[in-house]
């Protein structure tokens, strides 16, 4: 990671957002985008995140691209339509990442191997250590140590299968999105100028 900024501001790091399950209804390899629907919670988290001016990714892993059982342009109307969502809250995703791989591929891209975030830090001029990775999965909390940030698991979508585990790393664990972006927000607040140190991440766990 040579080639990435390392400099840390919570007020301002980076967000990376799964999709399936976190920004939306987890639907079993979801092709459709009239059956989008936001997940609870991801207005008004994102909102906030917004208000704050923090950059907002999507990294996402479609394996059913790579399984034949739609392809990426259905992909690309499934995002366009979360993202049409999320622009009559006023939030603007930054950028939007997609592994069309299947596990057994062993590409750089699928989470939580780092590919897609590089990317988007190249792309963005972004600052990898310190951002904030929020998903429903253990890979979405892997994908976080990987490039030093800090991982987030909503209990959402698949939250609730890996929840223990979360809770036995000592990883934050949130009912949903607007939770764990409440939690990003009171960081930012402690780590600015003046402030005390930011929350623990053992303080966040229900």
């Amino acid at each position: 990671m040579s080639d990435v900024k390392n400099k840390h501001d919570s007020s301002r790091a980076a967000v990376f957002l799964d999709r399936d399950g976190t920004l939306i209804v987890e639907k079993h390899y979801l092709s459709d985008p009239d059956a989008v629907s936001l997940e609870t919670g991801v207005g008004e988290g994102l909102e906030l995140l917004a208000r704050l001016g923090h950059p907002l990714i999507v990294v996402s892993n479609q394996s059913g691209i790579g399984r034949g059982m739609f392809e990426a342009r259905d992909a690309e109307r499934v995002n366009d339509r979360v993202a049409e969502l999320l622009r009559q809250r006023g939030v603007h995703i930054a950028g939007w990442y997609v592994c069309p791989h299947v596990p057994e591929d062993g590409c750089g891209c699928r989470k939580p191997e780092p590919g897609m975030a590089l990317a988007a830090a190249r792309d963005l001029d972004l600052a990898l250590e310190g951002c904030f990775v929020i998903g429903d999965k253990r890979a979405d909390l892997e994908l976080a140590d990987a490039i030093g940030g800090l991982g987030l698991l909503v209990s959402t979508g698949h939250g609730r299968e890996c929840a223990d585990w979360a809770r036995a790393q000592s990883r934050p664990v949130f009912d949903d999105l607007g939770g764990a972006a409440r939690f990003i927000a009171a960081a930012g607040a402690e780590d600015a100028p003046g402030a005390h140190s930011p929350p623990s991440a053992s303080g966040a766990i229900r």
